[in-house]
């Protein structure tokens, strides 16, 4: 198969500068490293490519013999950069992701592996727990189950068998780095990774804990008490410093966060603080007025006075019988909004009490809208008399 321009490979012009050159391959190296494209098998090849173009193009001889010649110009066993090219890795002059950025970057990136020989923390554990709004009003303990690794009590977290020690590891010397020399397009270049051999702690286990495997950690299930403080509300989140997962190597525990959440209530809605519900009532009431009796959060009826005349969709306010505040300021009011229900199926002695009442207020069903009430109708009357 015929390769590609060297220029197209690099996507410049056959006038660009070395600059512009250098650029486009800096660009290019980035975009299809290897170790940036692990899940395209392609991106190997196409690396190559661009390092094979960059390797003749930045050399002013190379260049000029290419652009005369052409691909002929190298020779049917030339290989860009010697025979060693490939050895580091199998990605050119660079190796592996890490030496790509120490030509970039001036060797910024040189051991981003940061080296794992102290303490480390435990990792911390989140739990979801549903409480209803009574338990939130109130305040709640709650023991919930929780699954971590805690230290292993046999080797008490060295991993080792009991009555042994981790050993220094043979391939670092215990500094949990190795160091290589790569050669790249622009000279050597030193590359610091973590040892393979130990993961980066400096230490190997040789004779493993049997309870653990060497992990110097076993998983457990158990039960942690909760206190839910009065009035918390879905989204809280509560921290229980330590209660999370052993650390290694000494470190400290990581924590518990249990996150909140209120489960919708049939009779209340909350807002904030305040709490509102609807409570119906009869005609009459809403008509003569009295006292009625609503339900609370706390389950005990409160008694609310119901003035004459009240309209649906009205609302009263009883105060503090809201939620408790979280910080212990005082308690929110509950909001009961009426709702006036009509009477349903009225026997004859009733509908005739509603017709006499009608009546009585000139509001007689069938009168049109307009048509004077009763009122005017005596009035009108009296004058014709007079």
């Amino acid at each position: 198969m015929p390769k590609k321009d060297y220029y197209e490979v690099l996507g410049v012009d056959r006038s660009a500068s070395q600059e512009e050159i250098k650029k486009a391959f800096r660009k290019l190296a980035r975009k299809y490293h290897p170790d940036m494209n692990r899940d395209d098998p392609s991106a190997e090849e196409r690396f190559k490519e661009i390092n094979e173009a960059y390797e003749v193009l930045s050399d002013p001889e190379k260049r000029r013999q290419y652009d005369t010649f052409g691909h002929t110009s190298q020779g049917s066993t030339w290989k860009p950069g010697g025979s060693e090219a490939y050895d580091s890795g199998g990605f050119g002059p660079f190796g592996s992701f890490d030496s790509i950025f120490d030509v970039f970057f001036g060797g910024g990136f040189r051991d981003f592996s940061r080296r794992r020989t102290g303490p480390e923390r435990g990792r911390d554990i989140y739990y979801d727990l549903e409480i209803t709004l009574e338990e939130a009003a109130t305040g709640l303990e709650r023991e919930i189950p929780i699954r971590r690794l805690k230290t292993c009590d046999a080797c008490s977290g060295t991993g080792a068998k009991p009555g042994t020690a981790p050993t220094t590891c043979p391939v670092c010397g215990g500094s949990g780095m190795v160091s290589e020399i790569r050669q790249t397009v622009f000279g050597t270049s030193a590359y610091t990774t973590t040892c393979s051999r130990c993961s980066g702690t400096g230490t190997v286990i040789t004779d493993p804990c049997k309870e653990c495997q060497g992990r110097g950690r076993i998983p457990e299930t158990r039960k942690v008490e909760v206190k839910i403080p009065p009035g918390v509300d879905s989204g809280v989140r509560m921290r229980l410093e330590g209660r999370g997962e052993a650390g290694v190597r000494g470190g400290p525990p990581g924590d518990l966060y249990v996150d909140i959440t209120v489960k919708p209530h049939p009779v209340f809605t909350r807002r904030g603080n305040d709490l509102l519900c609807e409570q119906p009532i009869s005609i009459y009431h809403a008509v003569l007025g009295g006292e009625i009796e609503v339900p609370t959060i706390d389950g005990k009826k409160a008694s609310l006075g119901i003035p004459e005349g009240t309209q649906t969709g009205t609302s009263f306010r009883l105060k503090g019988k809201g939620m408790p505040d979280i910080r212990g300021r005082g308690r929110g009011d509950q909001h009961v909004k009426v709702k006036v229900i009509v009477p349903t199926r009225l026997s004859e002695k009733e509908k005739e009490l509603f017709r006499e009442l009608a009546e009585l207020r000139g509001d007689l069903p069938g009168d049109k809208p307009g048509s004077k009430n009763i009122f005017e109708k005596i009035k009108d009357a009296w004058e014709r008399r007079a």
